[in-house]
């Protein structure tokens, strides 16, 4: 198996990267629009990211697929990375970035819900029902905590919508995700498929921020030095190196066991938006984060018992 032919240091670097660099990828966003508008600074991202990952598929002999698969790319790539990333990077403007790491850690709950074709699957199970009204509890518990906590936030008005567009956005990556499982060939490599729903999604955000008149008010000399390092280590590690660890690491190891990175990524969003950024956060939100977490721990047990089985069958 290829598991057993990847060596041992390149698989934990590839953890690091989908645990450490996408929790930290929350506090870029934060830098980043401090110089750049939030649609701005997603057009640039993924453009510049699609555009990398294009030429190297090109140059290895890589063919462009057909009109219809470009179009179900595109869709996915939008959905996911728009109305997802793009959602995220624009709620950052009135969220701390360890709020929206938390709320987009219920992305696991969506897929059950909206996965139908896997609902005789999910909703037959106990683990998965429990996961289910565990990790809405820790959502309803963390929206009461952080309304009801003191704010020195960035606008404490707009705190509510803001957490409701990251709902939003975590709805929207799983329907792209969703879209990309049963509409795209599959047949194309994951670089490929990546730097066009990169590059899709990365025009759309362009054509977003002229509608809203972000590129009307964007005066790129003003960024500052640490706007443009936001946006360098969102292109670079964020949408390069985390997700090609990612989508590597779904072809070596279990997809339970790659999908931990959802329980490690807001706890590592937390903690760097305390250190580097002061963003509080209370010990109430918190547990409630801890809630979310054990809910989506459960909603994954059935997973974890079907990697078991097929190991002690292989070993058998």
């Amino acid at each position: 198996m290829r598991s057993q032919n990847s060596p041992r240091w390149l698989v934990i670097l590839a953890f690091m990267a989908i645990y450490i660099v996408w929790g930290t990828t929350y506090l870029a966003i934060v830098y980043g629009i401090k110089g750049f508008p939030p649609f701005v600074l997603t057009a640039l991202r993924c453009v510049i990211a699609g555009i990398i990952l294009l030429v190297w598929c090109l140059a290895r002999g890589e063919k462009l697929p057909n009109a219809a698969t470009l179009k179900n790319t595109s869709v996915s790539g939008i959905l996911m990375l728009v109305g997802g990333t793009g959602l995220v990077t624009w709620a950052e403007q009135y969220v701390n970035s360890g709020y929206a790491a938390i709320i987009m850690a219920t992305e696991p709950f969506f897929f059950l819900l909206m996965d139908r074709k896997e609902w005789g699957i999910y909703f037959s199970n106990k683990w998965v029902l429990s996961g289910l009204v565990t990790g809405f509890t820790g959502i309803v518990l963390f929206f009461h905590y952080t309304q009801a906590a003191p704010q020195e936030a960035k606008d404490p008005g707009m705190l509510l919508t803001g957490n409701l567009v990251l709902l939003l956005g975590a709805i929207l990556w799983v329907i792209g995700s969703l879209y990309a499982k049963y509409k795209l060939d599959h047949s194309h490599s994951n670089t490929l498929t990546t730097g066009l729903q990169l590059l899709a999604a990365g025009l759309f955000s362009a054509l977003t921020a002229l509608f809203t008149g972000e590129w009307a008010d964007f005066n790129i000399s003003a960024a500052s030095p640490a706007a443009w390092g936001g946006l360098l280590y969102l292109i670079t590690m964020g949408s390069l190196v985390a997700y090609m660890a990612f989508t590597w690491l779904i072809t070596i190891r279990p997809p339970a066991l790659v999908s931990t990175h959802t329980y490690v990524n807001p706890v590592v969003a937390v903690v760097i938006g305390w250190a580097f950024a002061n963003e509080q956060i209370t010990l109430l939100q918190i547990m409630s984060l801890l809630v979310i977490l054990v809910g989506v721990l459960f909603t994954n047990v059935p997973n974890y018992r079907l990697v078991k089985a097929n190991k002690q069958m292989t070993v058998n």
